[in-house]
């Protein structure tokens, strides 16, 4: 079934002057990979998969380019231009996505970024853009304190510590709140951060936990064991690269270790007390030493 806005594998049928046609299904026909898109090699038999939209002319088309969100998925775009009806955003493809004035949390100006939630007008059946991306986050299942019962973009369930995309959305007083696989809302606490962020940022995060409100509490670091004996490894290489020395120890301010190490004081002092049974290291009064 061939889906506006989404990806699908079509086979060539036959060639044109404005390029190949793609078999389609009983409702669009066959479809029209223009020449600009027909990659060299590509023959009459062979499949390949295709983005499939509306084209300047309303008419279905395909094209082989990546836009920077299929329908049902919320991405950062930047506005091209604006008309009386609403704004244009660029978003991977020739013809730009329309966000009409309706859909839009406040008038889009040229230039600047917005996220957006990509879906098809259930009017017009031409797909658009909304600003109003509260309205598409699904709350997540309440959970267990180690695991997430909601499903990952694989199918199975989150769990605490495994990892998710996150797509930052918008600055908060408590930190970023931020969109999980293209479902949930998320949050990343500004104790929880050690790396300049900003709306728009796509990245992998870890799942925390779930609360109560259905929304998730997510950090940028793995948790538990293996995020310590990540940051383990970090500091011994560290040690070596600085005469065997580390000025900093467990009792130095969460401000100097998140500033150098880009961890918290809690993952520094677990990576620290690990090395130290392990007889790696030596604690003294002036700091951390290679046993």
């Amino acid at each position: 079934m061939i889906t506006l806005g989404d990806y699908t594998t079509l086979k060539v049928l036959r060639q044109a002057d404005q390029g190949l046609y793609l078999e389609g299904d009983e409702k669009n026909g066959d479809i029209l990979l223009p020449n600009r898109y027909v990659p060299k090699g590509l023959t009459i038999g062979d499949e390949i998969e295709v983005f499939i939209y509306l084209d300047q002319e309303e008419r279905i088309i395909a094209t082989t380019e990546h836009p920077l969100a299929k329908v049902g998925e919320f991405a950062c775009m930047e506005v091209a231009w604006i008309n009386k009806y609403g704004a244009f955003l660029k978003w991977g493809l020739m013809k730009d996505l329309f966000c009409p004035f309706r859909e839009q949390k406040k008038r889009m100006e040229v230039g600047k970024h917005y996220i957006v939630y990509v879906k098809e007008d259930e009017e017009t059946h031409r797909l658009m853009a909304t600003a109003k991306v509260e309205r598409y986050l699904e709350p997540a299942p309440t959970i267990t304190p180690d695991s997430v019962p909601g499903d990952s973009v694989a199918g199975a369930p989150l769990k605490h510590g495994q990892s998710c995309d996150c797509l930052i959305w918008q600055k908060t007083d408590l930190g970023f709140k931020a969109i999980i696989n293209n479902r949930f809302q998320g949050q990343i606490y500004d104790n929880q951060i050690f790396q300049p962020l900003h709306s728009g940022d796509r990245l992998t995060a870890y799942i925390d936990h779930v609360r109560q409100d259905g929304k998730i509490d997510i950090t940028l670091q793995p948790t538990g064991r293996q995020h310590t004996l990540d940051f383990a490894e970090i500091m011994l290489r560290y040690l070596y690269e600085n005469d065997g020395h580390c000025d900093l120890s467990d009792k130095s301010p969460a401000e100097l270790i998140a500033d150098r190490f880009k961890v918290s004081k809690k993952a520094f002092k677990k990576a620290i007390g690990d090395l130290y049974r392990r007889h790696l290291i030596v604690l003294t009064d002036d700091g951390i030493h290679l046993a």
